[in-house]
């Protein structure tokens, strides 16, 4: 198996973004196009069908790869995003920023970015 969903953490960002939203869990379910029993079942920890995962994570306006999890022992080999990237798109789906707010917003994660890694190329050396 190359990889795993981690159910708890994308239950917990459905909670975190509906309560945003100020929707019960029967709205997210209907905004989402999946059903009630979906998100109830996940609440127990079941696993979502391949189509309710696709749904769930459009909905959030996430990258499908945020939920997943490597098995020990098998490295994930693939270069991750950075910060500004993974923020790129929630930043985007915010109703309250504007465009430039946006940029704003992602200019100063990269620049403080920049100087975290510059620190800690200097600690390292």
């Amino acid at each position: 198996m190359a990889g795993r969903l981690d159910t708890n953490r994308l239950y917990a960002t459905l909670d975190a973004e509906r309560e945003s939203r100020g929707l019960s869990w029967r709205q997210l379910a209907a905004e989402a196009g999946v059903s009630a029993s979906l998100v109830s079942r996940m609440g127990n920890g079941h696993r979502p069908d391949l189509d309710g995962f696709i749904a769930l994570v459009q909905w959030l306006g996430m990258p499908a790869e945020t939920f997943m999890l490597w098995p020990q022992g098998m490295p994930d080999t693939r270069r991750r995003p950075s910060l500004e990237a993974q923020l790129a798109p929630l930043l985007r789906a915010e109703a309250e920023l504007d465009e430039g707010d946006r940029q704003h917003l992602l200019d100063v994660v990269g620049l403080t970015m920049r100087h975290i890694r510059a620190k800690n190329t200097k600690e390292s050396k």
